[in-house]
């Protein structure tokens, strides 16, 4: 770990599935000399918890939700009791869920010198964090990482304290602005999220798939959710199937209960087209099996009903494996169609399976796209300039040039 200045990384349910995005900023910003503390609400369910370095972050990670009296009568004065006034559906409930761990994070950052917390959400560890600062503890930064409307109540509240925000596309720029106006911080940063590429980059040159050659393999990873799109992307392998293109489909990921949820959903839609043999969904994956599977992929596939930017689209790209996606949330802000991938409309299942066939049949059309993918990402989305632009807004490193 690094030996500089000790911030807290709050991640909500951490590690779990999706989280190795959050794992690599740590890592870099522990490179680049930082002391990272990690915070998190609670655990993840077990069946999400799946990466090569999940063990090692949960021993680091600090819990924060408490049922404890005692704490939630700590936090009490934190409570702010003129906003709450006509609030909003569903407030009272977080406000209060979120008390006892509000005081547990500033017990946790006394004892540890941890000075500021940048949330990694504007949900209820967002409102956690606002009301640790109304008792004296740590300041606190925010990530936004999709629709406001996705994170519940009190956002004025959440927003109002931050110190910065890093937000993850214009296009939800334009939506803080527009909804929060003079309840948000001075400071809003435009900064995706990012891949770590070398990790990705494979050794030998992406090979396209050729008729005859055995079946395509396509590659979808995403957790199982139906803003996915996985029953879209079913309806269009069934298609090419009838169509008579050989091809298999892999998608790894598991929903949001560890395998007791939306997993049943997949299942039966899998059933129904009657390609059992055909579509895979082994679970969760660590990092190491989602490199593997990109470097036998030949194409890669998410059907996204909303997506806010990506981060499994950038692992791809950083694979040199062509992606297809829809032009869905920020999605647009990392593919541009034609040029390093192929974007169709959402809930289009004739569109996509077009794509993947026309792609499939042009094997140096996808070569190109794998180049260009791959181009994308080095120059525009690596892990490491999240790092960076929390270091340089927490004043730890200096800011950039004008105009930079």
């Amino acid at each position: 770990m690094g030996e500089g200045p000790r911030i807290g990384y709050l991640v909500p349910q951490f590690p779990a599935q999706t989280h190795a995005f959050f794992w690599r900023e740590v890592r870099a910003l522990e490179a680049m000399g930082a002391a990272v503390a990690l915070l998190s609400t609670r655990p993840p369910p077990p069946g999400l918890v799946a990466h090569e370095w999940s063990a090692e972050a949960a021993r680091r990670t600090t819990y924060l939700m408490s049922r404890s009296p005692r704490d939630a009568l700590r936090a009490l004065p934190a409570l702010p009791w003129r906003e709450m006034r006509g609030a909003e559906p569903g407030l009272w409930r977080d406000l209060l869920l979120a008390l006892p761990a509000a005081a547990r994070l500033c017990e946790t950052a006394g004892r540890e010198g941890i000075g500021h917390v940048h949330v990694h959400s504007c949900g209820r560890a967002a409102l956690v964090a606002a009301l640790a600062e109304r008792l004296g503890g740590p300041s606190y930064s925010l990530t936004l990482h999709g629709p406001l409307s996705d994170y519940g109540p009190g956002q004025t509240l959440k927003w109002r304290g931050a110190r910065f925000a890093t937000i993850i596309t214009r296009r939800l720029l334009a939506e803080v602005k527009t909804v929060l106006r003079e309840d948000r911080p001075a400071r809003l940063v435009v900064q995706p999220m990012g891949v770590d590429v070398a990790r990705f980059r494979r050794a030998r040159p992406y090979v396209p798939w050729t008729p005859g050659s055995g079946p395509l393999q396509l590659l979808c990873c995403a957790r199982l959710n139906p803003a996915k799109g996985h029953e879209i992307l079913i309806e269009a392998v069934r298609r090419l199937r009838a169509e008579g293109l050989d091809l298999r489909l892999l998608v790894l990921g598991e929903d949001d209960d560890g395998g007791g949820g939306y997993r049943a959903a997949i299942e039966a839609a899998v059933a129904r087209a009657g390609l059992e043999e055909v579509v895979a969904l082994p679970g969760a994956a660590d990092e190491g099996a989602v490199v593997a599977a990109l470097h036998r992929a030949h194409l890669f596939a998410l059907a996204s009903h909303h997506e806010p930017l990506g981060v499994a689209f950038m692992e791809a790209m950083a694979a040199g494996v062509p992606v297809i996606g829809t032009a869905a949330g920020g999605v647009r802000e990392l593919v541009t169609h034609g040029v390093d991938g192929i974007l169709v409309p959402p809930r289009d299942p004739a569109a996509l399976a077009c794509a993947i066939r026309d792609l499939a049949l042009r094997p140096a059309r996808a070569i190109e796209l794998s180049m260009a993918g791959l181009s994308r990402v080095e120059e525009a989305f690596d892990s490491r300039r999240g790092a960076e632009t929390l270091l340089r807004e927490m004043g730890l490193i200096p800011a950039r040039p004008a105009g930079d």
